[in-house]
């Protein structure tokens, strides 16, 4: 593939993945575990550091081992075929086409809202419309890198845009004196150390995407410089945008009340925009589905890079002849997706797969560790304190651990066997 990702075209890569729905709609999980408003606070931020510590670690590996497809290279490099597999097999089959069938249903129920006077949209319209947004974002993604990473920045351009609306807004209700929820921000029972575990897996529900640029690394221009320059420059902007975007959504609103709020900005917009409010769903739609074309652009270079070390099917490491891009890749992503949105039922499956990929983070800066002790001489383009990847691995242990001590359900077990299910077909088709 040719390098046509540029720097601005990697930022808008990382900043249009990692802001979604999320923060419109309910952050409310940070602070419900939080206890305090104060302590909320410093969750966003532990949050914020922890992904950049985590983007930060992916950019030395990433340099290391400039291949594209995320964690399958670095994971084959350091720990061999098998961790690679089950981690392309994990994502192809389940993760990445479940995002993007939830991101497409998500665009769907806003979009379809207004038709509707405020009734819920019948299931099948919002079916119809996900398949829709499917499709659009795959024809985008086959038809060239260059018109993706340019929809990519446009969008990515109006996400930020959508949340400086409401930091302004919250600037204004400052300015007049609304203050009072931020008065003994830290009163409240402190949390302990179950509620911050807990806070911190919710919270970085919001930051997720920032490895994404590793999955497109071979079709970054000058990867050893803008890969660092993206990472930092994506994670210092969204991280700003999120805290600055909780401080004017508590200008208006106490935390029983965002506790209580179905939808955070709705209620933000009732109070503050008056009869611009419908630019909230607006705002919704506009940011989901850039996060559609993200995942959907990240996504096909998994099955990609895979196929192409003879760990897929090879018809999934071909290229388009004209257009350069991974068009069998993309399409079976988006397949996948359609038919994950065609029951609709499978939120709470996605929940308890997502555990996973702190397992396959937590390897992949484990790899890191292990590169620095048996190859302490090789080249790194980008070095960072040994430190960094340390509390990485400590953090994803305890998110992995986390939701299953909390509450321990059956389900894990069913998601790790199919993680593990993996080896059925690798076995006779890729080792034999």
């Amino acid at each position: 593939m040719k390098r046509e990702v540029s720097l601005i075209g990697g930022i808008s890569l990382i900043v249009g993945t990692m802001i979604g729905s999320g923060i419109f709609v309910s952050p409310k999980g940070v602070m419900r575990n939080a206890g305090s408003l104060g302590a909320g606070f410093l969750i966003w931020l532990g949050c914020g550091i922890l992904a950049t510590f985590g983007a930060l670690s992916y950019a030395e590996v990433g340099t290391m081992i400039p291949k594209s497809g995320g964690e399958f290279p670095i994971l084959l490099e350091a720990f061999g075929p098998i961790p690679a597999y089950l981690f392309a097999w994990t994502s192809t089959v389940v993760l990445k086409p479940s995002s993007l069938a939830l991101l497409s249903l998500t665009f769907a129920k806003y979009a379809l809202a207004p038709a509707y006077n405020r009734n819920e949209p019948s299931g099948l319209a919002i079916k119809l419309a996900a398949v829709a947004v499917i499709l659009t974002v795959i024809f985008i993604n086959c038809a060239s890198v260059k018109l993706s990473t340019k929809f990519l920045t446009v969008f990515s351009f109006g996400k930020v845009l959508s949340l400086v609306i409401i930091i302004i807004g919250g600037i204004v209700m400052l300015a007049k004196g609304n203050t009072k929820h931020f008065e003994d921000a830290f009163s409240g029972e402190a949390p302990g150390v179950r509620e911050i575990a807990l806070g911190f897996y919710q919270g970085l529900w919001a930051f997720d995407g920032w490895n994404q640029l590793n999955y497109v690394i071979e079709e970054l221009k000058n990867p050893f410089v803008n890969l660092p320059r993206a990472v930092i420059g994506a994670m210092v902007l969204v991280t700003g945008l999120y805290m600055l975007t909780n401080v004017a959504y508590f200008t208006t609103m106490s935390m029983q009340e965002l506790l209580e709020s179905p939808a955070v900005a709705a209620t933000f917009g009732d109070r503050v925009l008056g009869v611009m409010v419908w630019v909230i769903p607006c705002f919704v739609c506009w940011s989901v589905f850039g996060t559609c074309l993200g995942s959907c652009f990240t996504a096909g270079r998994i099955s990609y890079v895979a196929a192409r070390e003879g760990h897929f099917s090879k018809v999934l490491a071909m290229l388009h002849a004209k257009r350069m891009t991974p068009a069998p890749a993309v399409l079976l992503n988006g397949f996948i997706a359609i038919l994950m949105v065609i029951p609709n039922d499978f939120d709470t499956l996605i929940d308890y797969f997502s555990f996973s990929m702190w397992i396959f983070h937590g390897s992949t800066c484990a790899a890191l560790l292990y590169f620095r002790y048996k190859l302490p001489d090789y080249p790194r383009p980008v070095k960072v304190p040994i430190v960094i990847p340390i509390i990485v691995c400590i953090a994803a242990v305890c998110l992995v651990m986390a939701p299953i001590i909390d509450d321990p359900k059956i389900h894990y077990l069913f998601a790790f066997m199919f993680i593990m299910s993996g080896l059925a077909f690798y076995f006779p088709f890729v080792h034999y």
